[in-house]
């Protein structure tokens, strides 16, 4: 039986040191260790890093990883992971994990109707007729034990109006509430999240409900639905203002080298994005000299590591030629040692931001990534439309 939810914060978090303009360097406690943060987390949304064992995983320098409720229901299922005691275990990963909602897979989905009790919908693999509300994803969660669980909420469709934003909001204050409720597991943390699209007075109103329901951190939804760089940071401007100071504040969805180091400079602590893993599977790395696609041609030869700064196990082992050479091949090799390098490199690029901010050297860190992570070019969507995260 669930032990009921404790009054005391379960992941108390504490400002180790602050920029001057708001980025912080904090410490995430948690009952599997204290996260240092700024913090990059590797998503693993069936229940696996894709390509990359445990035991590499952990020589990634990752501190925290992500699962996802909506696939792990429905495939292999939260009674399963329960029973082979845990995601924990059942991962054999000893890392503290975070459990999305669901919120945003079922909101991507074309065919859905929502109520108030919660969200109809069919499952994409299969087409099974399947049902979510805050309390099903919270039981689906608290089965499956992750350190953090996230409240259920909607996520705005892209190009919604003004007035669908206006009850969304509402709904979302609601099924959080609903959320809280639901949730009696006394060794899982559940942060809020806080919704409302690009409308400022809405993101306040979200962000004022959520805070005062109380939760163990707090998220920002809503966002890396394409909107591009410049509509994020104005969201951020209008949102984060009005977030707790003594909680963690977690960015969905957003793992882009720009996005992170103008998150952390609006005072976000955690990030988590498949980019990383994503890109390494189609030949595409991060180094400390810009990005790289090792699949071109001028890598064929090319006898140095991926990045010769870094200190992963692909890098001290294998050169840009090889990796060439695996892709051109169709070794499934490539991509994991890709990953391996990506996901080390993020590890580094959050440990290295946080030194920054701890040593006041921030703006000059700020500067390098503008210079080797410059903004892409995209569509700037219309002006007060919202998205999900």
């Amino acid at each position: 039986m669930i032990a009921p939810r404790p009054m005391t914060c379960p992941a108390p978090f504490f400002v180790d040191a602050e920029d001057p303009c708001g980025a912080r360097a904090g410490r995430l406690q948690l009952g599997r260790g204290t996260i240092q943060t700024p913090v990059f987390m590797p998503v693993g949304t069936q229940g696996a890093i894709r390509t990359v064992s445990p035991l590499h995983l952990a020589e990634t320098g990752a501190q925290i990883i992500l699962a996802n409720t909506y696939h792990l229901s429905q495939r292999p299922g939260e009674a399963l992971v329960q029973r082979a005691g845990g995601l924990h275990k059942f991962m054999a990963v000893d890392l503290p994990i975070l459990t999305d909602s669901g919120g945003f897979q079922v909101f991507s989905l074309d065919k859905k109707e929502i109520t108030e009790d919660g969200v109809t919908f069919r499952y994409e693999v299969d087409g099974t007729a399947t049902f979510l509300s805050p309390e099903r994803s919270m039981e689906i969660q608290q089965a499956l034990g992750a350190d953090i669980a996230m409240v259920f909420d909607e996520c705005l469709p892209f190009g919604c109006d003004r007035k669908y934003a206006e009850a969304s909001v509402k709904r979302t204050t609601r099924w959080e509430r609903r959320s809280k409720a639901a949730h009696t597991r006394s060794d899982q943390s559940l942060f809020g999240i806080v919704q409302g699209g690009f409308w400022p007075d809405l993101r306040r109103r979200s962000a004022e409900e959520i805070l005062e329901l109380g939760f163990d951190g707090y998220a920002i939804g809503g966002l890396s639905v394409g909107e591009g760089h410049a509509n994020m940071c104005d969201v951020l401007d209008v949102t984060t203002p009005h977030m707790s100071k003594s909680h963690a504040r977690y960015l969905m969805g957003v793992g882009k080298p720009l996005d992170l180091v103008e998150g952390v400079a609006r005072g976000i602590d955690m990030f988590d994005c498949v980019l990383a893993t994503r890109h390494a599977r189609s030949g595409v790395v991060y180094t400390n000299a810009g990005r790289i696609r090792v699949t071109d041609a001028r890598f064929r030869k090319d006898m140095y590591a991926l990045d010769t700064s870094c200190d992963c196990y692909a890098c001290k082992n294998f050169s840009r030629a090889y990796l060439h050479h695996l892709f051109r091949v169709g070794e499934v090799l490539a991509a994991t040692l890709c990953t391996i390098h990506n996901l080390r490199w993020f590890s580094r690029f959050m440990t290295d931001m946080r030194r920054s901010i701890t040593d006041g050297t921030f703006a000059e860190f700020r500067r390098n990534v503008h210079q080797l992570y410059p903004e892409e070019v995209r569509p700037k969507p219309v002006a007060g439309r919202g998205g999900g995260r």
